[in-house]
């Protein structure tokens, strides 16, 4: 510190507090009195004098202006009226000293004030300079981040400034080389040096801003390219005396260029070179791109530009254009929401004026904002797809002709082909059947001769008439079971005991395999119910016994087999789990190979020798099983013989109770009735007349319709029919009640019939009673009664 520096140091940063400025001051004072005893003696050392002044000083530059006239007037009082000089007045003294100090006060305060402001210029000048350093260093970093060069050139010195990113940019290594033009102009590209030395050229004698682009060279042979910007800063006299500028890397926006339009090119060949029409169109719906296939097929003067102006609108066709924009207002809002395609079909008239049919998709174009800008789409010629489709539609509704044409006449064809199995079957079973019938008719004819024979012997002529009406009853049931097999019967379900209706069934199938080989029936679930067609599950059984029976040779044997089974999934194929009464079919037949048995269950498949079996046995026996809700397997092998298995579900519903059974005889009926009697056959004829006459009625009997309708009008007292449903020639028995009752309303009618199934046809669907062929004087007088006791 320099000598005279020292005092400007007592000056403090900030104004002391009182006591330390206080404190300061009483020591001043006290060190100038000390120094003044010490100088010139105690007893001058409290009066005034010049060696008080120092002490002012520094009390002034310490603690302030004030804190000095105070320490003055406190020496002014301290020291008035003491030893001094002689010859000058006391008075006069205190007021020399007092405008000597005074001004040794005012200009240390002077002083002070000076340096307080000095200071605080300086601490100011810090500030801005910090501030300036940090701008600075935030610009370097934002120019050196954003990869910015800047150079600065004093056309009056020469100097030139480049910063360390402009050397980056230029290749450039900033210790090794000088800023300058020239040293711009070796890194220049070769192509690129000329026209960068004419523009340095002309900004130096212009002043003006310029910008270009040029390429530069960087040391691994690399080429960049750069975006330089100049501008001159002119004098008084107009004339340029310092240039800046800055220089960026724009080599990545350069490539970016340079693929943006090397994919307008090649999305522009993909387009052209595409078979079909591509556009784009702009936010307003006008085209803003269409490729060459769109400028064909509208023909607008073959141009681009032509071709962008034209309303699509104009060519479609105008049957097609009102539905065509009503969809393109209603997908509009839909599109802008969702984003999705539109896609429309229409007419369009192309260049040539040849209306075409055009699908058109079009996509919306979405900006980052989520805003639709516009659309793309493509429009395909699909006139050939139309008329394929018009063509197509035309065979398939030929070909659905022709299917239903050809799926009648397979049907008729299995209908055939069953009924030609049925009669194969039943011709086999005709040797049993006769001797079962020749049974029945020994008993009744027999019975019948010895009562013609002992007509007096009542014991005997019941205990025969008894023996005559079972062997007949007998013969209804096997006539009964022979209409079921041959699928005379109608097809109903019902809740039926298995093992019941397979121990009723066991006659039937027994003469149907005939003796020749043994058969076992075994029924192993008793008490057990499935809701089933009993005629299918009939005529099921049959099928199976007679394959069975085929399949083995003399000396074999068959056995059917009943048991409850409980299924898990997937145990039988297409069959779902649960509890299943299941029937058993065994042969000890010739067996069959692996190959074989995955076809046992198809249509039309057989292993018997042609003309000897139809294929539709076992594949009825599988329809009927799964259309019983249950299912079907077979085992065999080769030499060990086969056996089929039937599955039907256990119903555990509980029946409802049977009604009450009619009367067992009745026994006269309460009023006579007048009926007229329509019958071809003579002896059923006989027998119903003397059934009804026994019962007191009066009969009339007419052979066929026309006779019928004409007693029927002749005589208003008839007020019951009765008329056979199936007769030979003329009119059938339903036609006839439908004429009587047109001419009779009230008139009660009884339609009877020894046919069923199919054949009795409509006689089921009638509004009237039907009486089954055989009928008995009992069942014959209950439904007499039924018919005219309720209302018509």
């Amino acid at each position: 510190m320099a000598p005279a520096e020292w005092p400007l140091r007592l000056i403090p940063a900030a104004p002391p507090r009182w006591w330390a400025a206080a404190g300061v001051s009483l020591a001043a004072i006290a060190a100038s009195v000390a120094l003044r005893m010490v100088l010139v003696g105690a007893p001058s050392g409290l009066s005034l004098s010049s060696t008080h002044f120092p002490a002012l000083i520094l009390i002034t530059l310490y603690a302030g202006g004030r804190w000095g006239l105070g320490a003055l007037a406190a020496l002014i009082l301290i020291g008035y009226g003491r030893a001094g000089i002689a010859a000058v007045e006391p008075e006069l003294v205190a007021a020399m000293f007092a405008i000597a100090g005074t001004l040794t006060v005012l200009v240390s305060a002077a002083l002070r004030a000076t340096v307080v402001r000095l200071r605080q210029d300086e601490k100011q000048r810090g500030r801005i300079e910090a501030q300036l350093q940090r701008r600075n260093e935030r610009l370097a970093m934002a120019q050196d981040s954003a990869g910015v060069g800047v150079w600065d050139w004093d056309m009056l010195t020469g100097g030139a400034y480049w910063s360390p990113t402009f050397f980056r940019n230029v290749g450039l290594d900033e210790t090794l080389r000088v800023p300058s033009g020239e040293t711009l102009l070796e890194a220049c590209h070769p192509d690129d040096r000329e026209r960068m030395r004419e523009i340095l050229r002309s900004a130096g004698r212009t002043g003006q801003r310029w910008e270009t682009q040029y390429r530069v060279i960087h040391p691994d042979g690399s080429v960049r390219w750069l975006l330089a910007r100049g501008e001159g800063k002119l004098n008084a006299e107009g004339q340029p005396t310092r240039f800046l500028g800055i220089n960026l890397d724009i080599t990545p926006q350069r490539a970016m260029e340079q693929e943006l339009r090397d994919s307008e090119v090649r999305f522009r060949t993909l387009a052209d070179s595409a078979p079909v029409l591509i556009w784009i169109t702009g936010r307003d719906g006008r085209r803003e791109f269409v490729n060459r296939a769109y400028i064909g097929f509208m023909q607008a003067d073959a141009s681009l530009e032509a071709a962008l102006a034209l309303d699509w609108r104009t060519r479609l066709h105008p049957e097609d254009a009102p539905r065509v924009i009503a969809e393109e207002h209603r997908y509009d809002e839909a599109v802008r929401t969702a984003g999705g395609p539109v896609v429309v079909e229409a007419r369009f008239q192309r260049g040539d004026g040849e209306w075409r049919w055009m699908r058109a998709i079009s996509q919306p174009r979405i900006d980052p904002t989520g805003e639709v800008t516009g659309f793309i789409g493509i429009g395909i010629d699909i006139s050939d797809a139309k008329q394929a489709e018009a063509d197509l539609k035309r065979i398939n509704e030929l070909l659905e002709e022709r299917i239903a044409e050809a799926l009648a006449e397979r049907d008729t064809a299995q209908a055939a082909l069953a009924r030609v199995q049925r009669l194969e079957s039943l011709g086999q079973l005709t040797g049993g059947v006769a001797h079962d019938f020749n049974n029945l008719l020994t008993v009744v004819i027999g019975a019948l001769d010895m009562i013609a024979r002992h007509p007096e012997d009542a014991r005997r002529r019941e205990r025969m008439v008894e023996a005559a009406l079972s062997a007949a009853h007998r013969g209804e049931r096997l006539t009964q079971q022979l209409l079921a097999f041959a699928r005379r019967q109608p097809l109903k379900t019902e809740r039926l005991e298995i093992d019941a209706l397979l121990r009723e069934s066991t006659p039937l199938l027994g003469r149907a395999i005939g003796e020749a080989v043994d058969f076992a029936v075994v029924p192993g679930a008793p008490g057990l119910h499935a809701q089933v067609d009993p005629v299918q599950l009939e005529a099921a059984l049959m099928n199976l016994a007679v394959n069975a029976r085929d399949a083995i040779a003399a000396g074999g044997a068959v056995r059917i087999e009943t048991r409850r089974c409980d299924l898990a999934e997937g145990q039988v194929e297409e069959t779902e789990a649960g509890r299943y009464v299941c029937i058993a079919v065994h042969d000890t037949g010739a067996g069959m190979d692996a190959e074989t048995l995955t076809r046992v269950f198809e249509p039309f498949f057989t292993t018997k020798p042609v003309g000897k079996g139809t294929g539709l046995g076992l594949s009825q026996v599988y329809g009927f099983a799964r259309q019983s809700g249950g299912g079907a397997s077979i085992e065999s092998e080769p030499g060990k013989g086969s056996t089929v298995r039937l599955y039907l579900p256990i119903d555990d519903a509980v029946p409802a109770p049977a009604e009450a059974p009619p009367p067992a005889a009745v026994e006269e009926a309460a009023d006579a009735l007048d009926i007229l009697l329509v019958e071809d056959d003579a002896a059923v004829a006989e027998l119903a007349c003397e059934m009804l006459t026994d019962l007191g009625h009066r009969v009339r009997q007419a052979p066929d319709a026309e006779a019928a309708l004409q007693l029927l009008r002749a005589d208003p007292a008839i007020n019951l029919l009765l008329t056979d449903r199936i007769r030979p020639g003329g009119k059938k028995g339903v036609e006839l009640a439908r004429e009587a009752i047109a001419h009779r309303p009230d008139l009660p009618v009884i339609l009877s019939s020894g046919y069923s199934g199919d054949t009795l046809g409509p006689a089921e669907e009638a509004p009237w009673p039907l009486l089954r062929k055989p009928y008995t004087r009992d069942g014959l007088t209950a439904l007499i009664k039924q018919v005219t006791q309720e209302p018509i």
